[in-house]
């Protein structure tokens, strides 16, 4: 999916295992298929699981994680990723690694939600907790910033688009999100990547949030992303009210899940069919409840 790639095989892994946690070692190993973009994972066992990154974008996650997840997770109401080990880099895999506890569950999918406003419910109250704890001193993410931010790149990409979706009404949708008051609070701890791949459900119900590399402080919008890559639009009253989103934040909210999405579909289009169905679906979602307010 990237370019510079880090080549990460089984062998790789039994390798590093036996050389930083050798009582894992010899546990079955299988590689697991996901739409994740950034790290490979592997079942470890029965009980735990080990993520790699793939690409320089991901090695400082790990380290992020291990850091600030065991400080947040009593905060949470839901299960995160708890870290058993942080791999190091060596000679032959040049970043940190880590071996989590295995989550079970089911990621869920636009279309096909069993109860979809108890998922919005739960999906709410989740973002609130994080936007809400108290855990002073957290960095900076990258999606906690303006919109102004990433402009420059949403305007690319719908350059890249045209033909592809209606370019003119998103350019009209990107720019009344920019119109949005900006985020005049404190810095609000936010996941910053809550797409449906990085979700577990579990009959019907939110049971884990996984994937906290983008984790770190700033504008909590952008945690309401699945209100348009996940949720149908009659649930996401019930998302809005748990999450505690306000007009301002709702409109830059939706911002974000559109920049998102018009940045993915032209990069994954070709490489990642999950990624860019999603992108296609956000896009949509957001432009016709434009012309539903």
């Amino acid at each position: 999916m990237h370019a510079g790639e880090t080549l990460i095989d089984g062998p790789l892994v039994r390798h590093l295992l036996a050389g930083q946690f050798p009582r894992w070692a010899r546990l079955p190993l299988r590689r697991v298929r996901s739409s994740g973009t950034v790290n490979a994972l592997y079942r470890l066992g029965d009980d735990l699981a080990v993520r790699l990154p793939r690409i320089a974008d991901g090695a400082d996650d790990a380290v992020k994680e291990h850091t600030w997840l065991p400080r947040l997770a009593p905060r949470l109401p839901l299960p995160v990723p708890e870290i058993l080990g942080l791999g190091t880099p060596t000679a032959d895999y040049p970043w940190h690694w880590s071996v989590v506890r295995w989550l079970d569950g089911e990621a869920p999918a636009p279309g096909a939600l069993t109860d979809a406003p108890r998922l919005a419910a739960d999906l709410g109250a989740f973002v609130s907790a994080l936007r809400t704890a108290r855990l002073p001193g957290g960095p900076p993410s990258y999606r906690g910033t303006p919109l102004t931010a990433v402009d420059a790149e949403t305007r690319s990409a719908l350059e890249d688009l045209r033909g592809t979706v209606d370019t003119g009404a998103a350019l009209a949708a990107w720019e009344e999100a920019l119109d949005a008051p900006a985020w005049t609070g404190p810095p609000c701890w936010l996941h910053a990547d809550l797409m449906p791949m990085n979700l577990l459900v579990r009959e019907g119900r939110l049971s884990a949030v996984l994937d906290f590399g983008t984790l770190g402080t700033g504008d909590p919008a952008c945690d309401f992303i699945p209100a348009w890559n996940l949720l149908p639009a009659p649930a996401r009253p019930v998302f809005r009210e748990a999450a505690g989103a306000d007009d301002a934040g709702w409109a830059r909210g939706r911002g974000w899940a559109l920049s998102m999405a018009l940045a993915q579909l032209p990069y994954y289009r070709d490489t990642n069919p999950v990624i860019a169905a999603n992108a296609r679906h956000v896009i949509t979602e957001v432009l016709a409840e434009r012309r539903g307010s």
